[in-house]
């Protein structure tokens, strides 16, 4: 939302302009990008996310309206073909849900816009197991609480302690003004944000909107999606950022050359080597991929 269009309907997110871009650097890193099947579906996949022991593809449906926006889950058969399960039972509501991240011990945490209009919050967790959820609760200490603020996307770390989610100003004009990662941590039942935040992605944030985090096992490699806001028509790319130790500041992000297009959403397989994302391809949106050169 987690991407651009996470929101769309609910809360229409769009491309505003921001200052210009400064020159950027590539990350020529990653090889040819290659189709996703998922075996037994046919519509609009988008929002990937691929468990950490590389057995689950978490995705969700399409989110322009007039669709119905839900979570969906498929069994790994090889790198590039899943078998579609079916929706994430427990997990879905009439609302928009999307956005899927599941910690290693099975916690799931996900967007949702079903309550929004009360409580200013989006961000859910709930147990998983076997594409079926606890009842889902609001993530506490995420959300700033104040209308036009919204969280439209979420990471969780392998281990279960850190969120990695976007912080976005929508104000009174329905669409993002603003939009920054940040990190939370956990504190017994909730979460807190971290005050060192700002500084530790202060090169992720420094221009354009940057949102849909995907952090490593050891939260040292950072894949994210920016809009560079140029100009209106703008499309979103891939970035990547490191750094030495998870208590240090990410270095400068870099685009992933390989992945051309509108392209978002990355996730990361368990080993490091392979990415996946999701990508518009004429009027249809689909799941691709792109390995390690080495």
């Amino acid at each position: 939302m987690r991407r651009r269009d996470v929101l769309a309907g609910a809360l229409a997110l769009s491309l505003p302009g921001t200052r210009a871009a400064k020159a950027e650097t590539l990350d020529n890193s990653f090889g040819a990008v290659a189709d996703v099947t998922i075996r037994g579906y046919d519509d609009d996949a988008m929002e990937p996310f691929i468990t950490r022991d590389g057995k689950l593809l978490l995705f969700n449906n399409r989110n322009d309206p007039p669709e119905k926006t839900d979570l969906h889950w498929a069994e790994y058969i090889d790198d590039l073909t899943f078998a579609y399960r079916g929706p994430i039972d427990g997990a879905n509501s009439g609302a928009l849900d999307g956005v899927a991240s599941l910690s290693a011990s099975g916690e799931l945490f996900f967007v949702s816009t079903r309550s929004y209009g009360t409580s200013f919050s989006t961000i859910y967790h709930a147990t998983f197991d076997g594409g079926r959820t606890g009842r889902p609760t609001i993530v506490s200490g995420v959300s700033r609480d104040q209308p036009g603020w919204v969280n439209f996307d979420v990471e969780v770390s392998a281990d279960g302690n850190t969120l990695y989610f976007v912080d976005s100003w929508f104000g009174r004009a329905g669409k993002p003004q603003i939009a920054g990662l940040k990190i939370a941590v956990r504190d017994g039942d909730r979460f807190r944000r971290l005050k060192e935040s700002d500084d530790l992605m202060d090169t992720v944030n420094a221009e354009g909107l940057n949102f849909g985090a995907c952090i490593s096992v050891d939260e040292c490699e950072l894949f994210f999606t920016r809009v560079a806001a140029i100009t209106a028509d703008a499309s979103p790319a891939i970035y990547r950022a490191a750094r030495a130790a998870r208590d240090q500041p990410f270095g400068p992000p870099q685009r992933i050359s390989a992945i051309t297009g509108f392209a978002e959403a990355p996730t990361l397989a368990p080993d490091g080597k392979r990415l996946y994302f999701h990508a518009r391809i004429g009027d249809r949106y689909v799941i691709r991929s792109t390995q390690r050169l080495s």
